[in-house]
């Protein structure tokens, strides 16, 4: 089982597999069609507050990352569908809109998904 993360911005390939958007906001720009997009699991991303307070600055990243992983205790079933996902299709791409490839909430989802195998 696979799970890869992608933006939003990136065109959907086969290879994705289920295309997950974990974003709280559609992304600016991009059509439903052209998102290829399996499932928007909105209740997943991190809280408007969180989101606004992180701004994507990598010297916050650390307790982003932290304050997320807390946020994300409390939508454990959200998490299990997640789960579900990648061993319903094998391979589960999460998708998000933030430039920064390596700071993100689909980096911390990712990584998190990971340690619970």
């Amino acid at each position: 089982m696979t799970i890869q993360i992608k933006r939003a911005y990136q065109a959907a390939e086969k290879s994705d597999g289920y295309r997950i958007l974990v974003d709280r906001l559609w992304p600016r720009g991009i059509s439903k069609e052209k998102a290829g997009i399996d499932l928007w699991l909105k209740e997943v991303a991190p809280s408007t507050e969180l989101r606004k307070w992180f701004g994507h600055d990598p010297e916050r990243w650390l307790e982003f990352k932290s304050k997320y992983r807390t946020e994300l205790k409390d939508h454990t079933d959200l998490v299990d569908q997640l789960k579900q996902a990648e061993a319903d299709h094998k391979t589960i791409t999460l998708v998000y809109a933030a430039k920064d490839e390596s700071h993100n909430e689909a980096a911390v989802l990712k990584q998190a998904l990971e340690a619970t195998r």
